[in-house]
């Protein structure tokens, strides 16, 4: 239950966050809210404006990587509130972007990065903290193990 109410949730608050963006701030508009530098871009790529013009094709693939990460989900393999959490937050990204892309054609980006390299929005930072999530559950796992076979030895 705790991976749909994260995903469902991760959903929404990009999505609502979006909705606002798109209909307040014009494109290429930027401002500054709660010390947090916005501008509003449209991405019809992939991460960091690569391939543009495929974004209905990333949005196919988005999807299509829900249903893989569901099917795993199937097969009783994700154990672990955080590996469960990490794959929820993954799913929530792929799928507000994956909203974007085969609705608009293109992914609405207005949180830019500290560094100034890039625009990202919330689903990005879904998929960031849930990739953060995935990697700390597997370092713990392997660092489990690797206790486990000292001690049996």
């Amino acid at each position: 239950m705790m991976f749909y109410v994260i995903a469902v949730l991760v959903v929404f608050v990009d999505q609502l966050c979006k909705i606002l963006i798109r209909k307040n701030v014009m494109i290429d508009e930027t401002f500054t809210l709660w010390g947090m530098q916005l501008t509003h871009i449209e991405n019809s790529g992939m991460a960091g404006g690569l391939l543009q013009g495929y974004g209905r094709l990333f949005g196919i693939v988005a999807f299509l990587f829900v249903a893989g990460i569901i099917y795993y989900r199937k097969t009783d393999k994700l154990k672990g509130k955080m590996r469960e959490s990490g794959f929820a937050f993954l799913v929530g990204g792929a799928v507000g972007n994956g909203i974007d892309r085969l609705f608009f054609g293109r992914v609405t980006d207005f949180l830019v990065s500290r560094s100034g390299k890039g625009v990202l929005n919330m689903a990005d930072h879904a998929i960031e903290v849930g990739v953060l999530l995935l990697v700390i559950s597997f370092v713990i796992e392997y660092l489990k193990s690797q206790s486990y076979k000292r001690c049996s030895t």
